[in-house]
């Protein structure tokens, strides 16, 4: 069985009712560089067309096109690359979304779920701070809608998650042990020496701005206070494997670092999960070498779908030619995500 654990979503209001999408493309915080537009053809179609995400404004980092979200082709793809079952989420908007549409995407995402028949599932998302409202929106999402676990932003305009104003927000996760998908936002907070090229502001950005987030979460000790906290980090945590042993150190030697590594690590082994975004990009041996650091129970498999075609219709039969164990294929592909989000899927089938 496989499991895609990370395939993108919008609903089709976005495209289709004009007041929705006019309240989506403002929710974009110009006055802080991001702007969000709807791009369309000469032979534009009512409904059709794609949305496009500049962060900064002149250096497009996200697009949206009204094809890709039809549930119609998610369960043909699903169905034709023998996907049993895949977790719908927000493709980075997330970061800037009122409380208002929030409620409108939960409710149109469980009804998308629901269409599925059992073959999707989706992530809540609301804004993470714990205003009466707020925690209202989250319980409901996930007690009365029924969705798998929570989606944010690495970071809230300047502010990455273990900043304080986000605690009471994950006190309650923490109550209801939910799990969290911490999803890279188009560019890290300090960008401007690499948003001028594409693959610096694209894939290095989003790397530079999952380690920050790991690393702070990290550091910060917010796992002390929020033992249960479990949060599932994009890009596989921008590769922060590769930095275990200097951001750990066993003897810093004179003071200069922070060498509590046994606690550094357990809240690294216990409260950290990571998601590949994509396979191939990766490469063989780097995969490889992520699961003999940091096992293949704490690795899931997500394709990025719709964002390359190969990614989603390689990236399965990719992770089953490295050179692992059937069992920790079957963890990368399947059991992990199984396990993190509740999903019960073995017993179902």
């Amino acid at each position: 069985m496989i499991i895609d654990a990370n395939m993108y979503w919008l609903p089709q209001k976005v495209f289709t009712d004009k007041e929705i999408q006019n309240e989506f493309l403002r929710s974009a915080p110009r006055k802080f560089g991001t702007k969000m537009y709807m791009e369309t053809s000469e032979n534009h179609i009512e409904g059709a067309g794609k949305i496009v995400v500049e962060r900064p404004v002149g250096y497009p980092g996200l697009n949206y096109d009204s094809t890709d979200y039809r549930i119609d082709k998610q369960l043909n793809d699903l169905k034709e690359q023998r996907i049993d079952t895949g977790i719908l989420k927000l493709p980075g908007c997330q970061e800037w979304l009122s409380l208002e549409l929030c409620r409108l995407f939960n409710d149109e995402m469980a009804k998308h779920i629901a269409e599925s028949q059992g073959h999707l599932k989706g992530l809540a998302v609301v804004p993470p701070y714990a205003d009466e409202e707020t925690l209202y929106e989250l319980e409901r999402a996930i007690s009365d809608l029924g969705l798998s676990g929570i989606q944010l932003s690495a970071h809230y305009g300047s502010y990455y998650l273990d900043d304080e104003q986000f605690r009471p927000f994950f006190q309650k996760i923490n109550e209801l042990k939910v799990p969290v998908y911490v999803h890279h936002t188009p560019v890290p907070v300090d960008y401007q020496s690499i948003y001028q090229y594409d693959n610096l502001r694209r894939t290095l950005g989003r790397n530079i701005d999952q380690v920050t987030a790991v690393g702070r979460e990290i550091f910060s000790g917010m796992f002390e206070e929020l033992p249960n906290l479990k949060l599932i980090h994009s890009m596989m945590g921008g590769g922060i494997h590769t930095y275990m042993n200097a951001l750990f150190p066993e003897d810093s030697g004179n003071g200069r670092f922070d060498d509590r590594s046994k606690l550094f690590k357990k809240y690294f082994q216990e409260n950290i999960f990571f998601e590949m975004s994509h396979a191939q990009p990766w490469g063989k041996i780097q995969l490889e070498t992520a699961v003999k650091l940091i096992d293949s129970d704490k690795i899931i498999y997500g394709s990025s779908y719709p964002v390359k075609n190969s990614w989603f219709t390689e990236g399965s039969a990719f992770v089953q030619e490295l050179a692992i164990t059937e069992k920790e294929k079957n963890e990368l592909l399947f059991k992990t995500a199984d396990t993190l989000y509740n999903l019960h899927l073995c017993e179902s089938n």
